[in-house]
């Protein structure tokens, strides 16, 4: 089985900048490279009849619903274990990001258990619910029916966005869900843990399994005086969790807002946040590059002692394989408002693409093999990220222009399209938006080969093996 432990950004259209809503994760796996491509999905070639591969679970027929729509996605390249369709965005623009693996407790692994045999997981979930939804709160209301028909096997939480709207679900043991609306002016950090901490049966802004107040109440799971905090009831409060997870949510709190505060193991940071500031594109790339700059317990700094260093589990890390934010704008057409954000590999050594979605086909250097090629971007950048990490000191600065220079030439490409696009529709526009999105991914990857060239340059004179009359 595929393991992805990720971290996932949330960001409402009154609190982005422009005005769009944003919803990202880092697809982080483990010891083993899991190669990632960039797939736009035909009607045509959605599956007719679904089994899933993990755990063997058959979809019944009248559950694919006819007339899939469109969708973009970043699914594994061998697909060995099942597709795992990430994230992407439909011909309606509609978001989905699947999804977060989360925690839970014991408690409710004891009244729903997780399925030992059938049901879904991270592998099944965009593939199932992307083609067919209209809103994010469909999105919501098929994966509920999912569940509760079909049941899962793991803990997962995922998101949903249309131009207006974000909602954020999480799976409650082996049928149960819960959902809540993120307000427009809000942000969340969500790492490897389950995130919805208040929540209210009554009230329009969230949504959950028909039982779940009843569950609660007949189990007696609540451990609070008043009201209901889904995080003290479903989830986990361990050492795992200020260590492996907290840490990642306090150092992007402090960044949106210095005066967060608190420290970095604090069980029960809030899941709904506000910035001091509007949010970027760049605000959240870097939040999903992070490694505790600045403090003791960044692995390439020079604050800290080695065990401070290997404290906390930092977002940007050597198994981000592939990292999407998911934008539906507002200040544009709707026929080009959809753009997935794409980079692949770790993201301390990275770009993000501004890829549109109402597309025919992807760039070929973003169409992964499973073996290593260095004409496709996942595997370049894997190179440039483990040179990179020998010497963050020196390399670090490469990449940051690199970087810079990368978004900068994307963002002209995309301003330049966005006003030629008002001339086109249909077919014509598919077109031109594929002919933009090869224009932007050729820009990214031949300046991720001139950085690779600085960054040989440059490591000549630090090698170790080295003899040289002069010194």
């Amino acid at each position: 089985m595929k393991q992805t432990e990720c971290t996932t950004i949330l960001v409402g259209k009154d609190a982005t900048i422009d005005g769009s809503t944003m919803i990202a994760r880092s697809e982080d796996g483990g010891r083993t490279i899991i190669p990632e491509r960039f797939d736009v999905v035909m009607p045509k070639d959605q599956p007719k009849h679904y089994e899933s591969v993990i755990s063997h679970q058959k979809i019944d027929d009248k559950d694919l619903l006819p007339n899939p729509l469109r969708y973009t996605s970043a699914p594994d390249a061998s697909g060995e274990n099942g597709i795992w369709a990430a994230a992407g965005i439909n011909s309606d623009n509609i978001a989905m990001t699947a999804t977060e693996t989360i925690t839970t407790n014991s408690r409710i692994q004891g009244i729903d258990p997780l399925l030992e045999e059938g049901g879904l997981g991270e592998e099944d979930f965009v593939t199932l619910t992307l083609p067919y939804i209209h809103s994010a709160y469909e999105g919501v209301e098929r994966v509920g029916y999912l569940l509760e028909k079909y049941g899962t096997y793991e803990m997962n939480g995922m998101a949903f966005s249309d131009k207006n709207e974000i909602w954020y679900l999480e799976t409650i043991g082996g049928h149960h869900w819960a959902a809540r609306l993120i307000p427009d002016n809000a942000y969340v950090i969500a790492p490897n843990r389950l995130n919805i901490d208040e929540f209210y049966f009554d009230d329009d802004d969230f949504a959950s399994s028909k039982d779940l107040k009843d569950l609660i109440e007949e189990y007696h799971l609540n451990p609070d005086l008043e009201g209901y905090n889904l995080r003290h009831i479903f989830g986990s409060s361990t050492i795992k969790d200020a260590h492996y997870n907290n840490p990642r949510a306090w150092y992007i709190h402090n960044y949106f807002d210095p005066d967060f505060g608190g420290e970095p193991s604090d069980q029960d940071q809030p899941f709904i946040c506000h910035a001091n500031r509007k949010i970027s594109i760049e605000d959240i790339k870097w939040a999903e590059s992070s490694h505790y700059q600045d403090t003791p317990f960044d692995a390439y700094g020079d604050q800290g002692s080695a065990e401070q260093k290997k404290t906390f589990r930092p977002i940007g890390i050597n198994r981000n394989f592939e990292t999407h934010i998911l934008q539906i704008r507002n200040d544009v057409p709707e026929k080009i408002a959809g753009v997935q954000w794409l980079a692949f590999g770790p993201n301390t050594f990275n770009s993000m693409v501004p890829f549109y979605t109402n597309i025919t086909t992807t760039p070929a250097s973003f169409q992964t093999g499973p073996k290593f090629d260095l004409n496709k971007i996942f595997w370049l950048n894997k190179l440039t990220a483990q040179l990179g990490d020998t010497n963050f000191r020196v390399y670090g600065e490469l990449e940051a222009d690199f970087e810079q220079k990368s978004l900068a030439q994307c963002h002209k490409i995309q301003h330049e399209t966005d006003k030629e696009a008002e001339k086109y529709s249909g077919d014509e526009l598919q077109d031109k938006l594929n002919e933009a999105n090869q224009k932007m991914a050729d820009t990214v990857y031949n300046n991720t080969v001139e950085l690779l060239g600085n960054m040989v340059n440059e490591g000549h004179g630090l090698m170790t093996l080295k003899y040289d009359l002069l010194d």
